[in-house]
C-alpha cells in the first residue's frame, strides 16, 4: 500500500496508457481474427495494412492541412483513409492471392503472406521513404483533460482517453450486432462454421469471403490510422504491431471477436505497467501473458477445442 500511495500517478498513467494502447491493438487483432475465422488463413501481411492505413491517413491529413483545412477535419480523414485502404487493397489481395491459398497447407499460406508482407514493407519505403512521418493535428486539436486519480490529477490527451477507446468499443458493438442479428452476419457465421454446407444452402461463399477480408483489411488500416496521431510512422511499424496482434489472437483464441477485446485489454495493460514500472520487461510481458495462457488453455482463453480430422 505504501508503494501504491507513493506511485499513484505512475499507476494512473499506466492504466490510461494501457487502455488507449489496448484499443489500438484491438482494432488490428479483431480484423486478423475475423479474417482467420472465415478464410482459415493466418495473414502475416495484416501488419502491412496497419502501416499503410497510418501512412495514408497521415499523408491525406498533411495534404489537407497544407491547403488550410481546419484541424477537426483530421478525425474524419482518419476514418476515410482506413476505408480507402480496405476497399482498394482488401479485394485485390483476397482475389489475387489469398483465394488461391485457401485450401493449401498452413505452412505455405504463412510463407506466401509473409512474402506479401515483405513486398508491402518495401513498397512503403518507396512511397513514403524512411524518414518519420508525423500527423498529430487531431491530438493537438482535442487537447488534454485532467483525470482525477485518488488525490492526484493526471493530465492526459483527450484523443487517447476518448477517441481510441470509443472507436474500439463502437467497433466491437457493431461487429457483435452484425454477426448475430443481421442476414449478412449470419452468412459470415455459416461460412465460418462449414463452408461446404453454406454453399449447399445457396450462400455465395466467395462473396462472403471477399467482404470479410475487406472489412478485416479496413479494421487493420483503421488501427494504423487511429495510432498515427500518437506515434511517428517509421518503416517496421507494421512488423511490431502484427507480432503483438498475434499474441492477442493466440491469447483470446482463434476466431474469437469478444475474446480479442479482453485479451487486448489484458496485454495492453500488462505492457503499459511494464513500461512504467520495469521498462526492461516491456517487450517480454505481452508474450509472457500469452505463454502463461497457452500453457493452461492451448486453445486460448475463449477458444473451443476442436476435433482434428486425420
Amino acid at each position: 500500500m505504501a508503494w501504491l500511495s507513493e506511485n499513484g500517478i505512475l499507476v494512473g498513467l499506466a492504466l490510461l496508457d494501457g487502455l488507449s494502447y489496448a484499443a489500438a491493438v484491438f482494432m488490428v487483432a479483431v480484423g486478423l481474427n475475423l479474417v482467420f475465422g472465415v478464410l482459415r488463413v493466418l495473414n502475416v501481411a495484416h501488419g502491412s495494412l496497419y502501416a499503410i492505413g497510418g501512412y495514408t491517413a497521415a499523408s491525406i491529413g498533411l495534404f489537407a492541412a497544407s491547403l488550410g483545412a481546419p484541424p477537426w477535419l483530421g478525425l474524419p480523414i482518419l476514418l476515410a483513409a482506413s476505408v480507402l485502404v480496405g476497399v482498394v487493397l482488401g479485394p485485390l489481395i483476397e482475389r489475387l492471392l489469398l483465394r488461391r491459398m485457401q485450401d493449401r497447407e498452413p505452412v505455405l499460406q504463412l510463407l506466401v503472406t509473409f512474402a506479401l508482407f515483405m513486398i508491402l514493407e518495401d513498397l512503403q519505403k518507396l512511397v513514403w521513404g524512411v524518414q518519420p512521418v508525423v500527423f498529430d493535428a487531431p491530438l493537438k486539436w482535442l487537447g488534454t483533460v485532467d483525470v482525477p486519480f485518488g488525490t492526484d490529477v493526471i493530465p492526459f490527451t483527450a484523443y487517447q482517453l476518448y477517441v481510441l477507446p470509443g472507436v474500439a468499443l463502437a467497433t466491437l458493438a457493431i461487429l457483435a450486432y452484425v454477426l448475430r442479428y443481421t442476414l449478412t452476419g449470419r452468412m459470415v457465421v455459416a461460412v465460418t462454421v462449414d463452408r461446404e454446407a453454406a454453399r449447399a444452402m445457396g450462400i455465395d461463399a466467395a462473396k462472403v469471403t471477399m467482404l470479410t477480408f475487406t472489412v478485416g483489411a479496413a479494421l487493420a488500416a483503421l488501427g494504423g490510422a487511429l495510432a498515427a496521431p500518437t506515434v511517428s510512422l517509421v518503416p517496421g511499424v507494421g512488423a511490431s504491431t502484427i507480432v503483438l496482434s498475434f499474441a492477442v489472437v493466440a491469447t483470446a483464441g482463434l476466431g474469437q471477436i469478444e475474446g480479442a477485446a479482453v485479451a487486448a485489454l489484458l496485454i495492453g495493460l500488462g505492457r503499459s505497467f511494464a513500461v512504467y514500472v520495469a521498462p526492461e520487461f516491456e517487450v517480454v510481458v505481452p508474450y509472457a501473458i500469452m505463454v502463461a495462457v497457452l500453457l493452461f488453455r492451448p486453445q486460448g482463453l475463449f477458444g473451443v477445442a476442436e476435433t482434428r480430422r486425420i
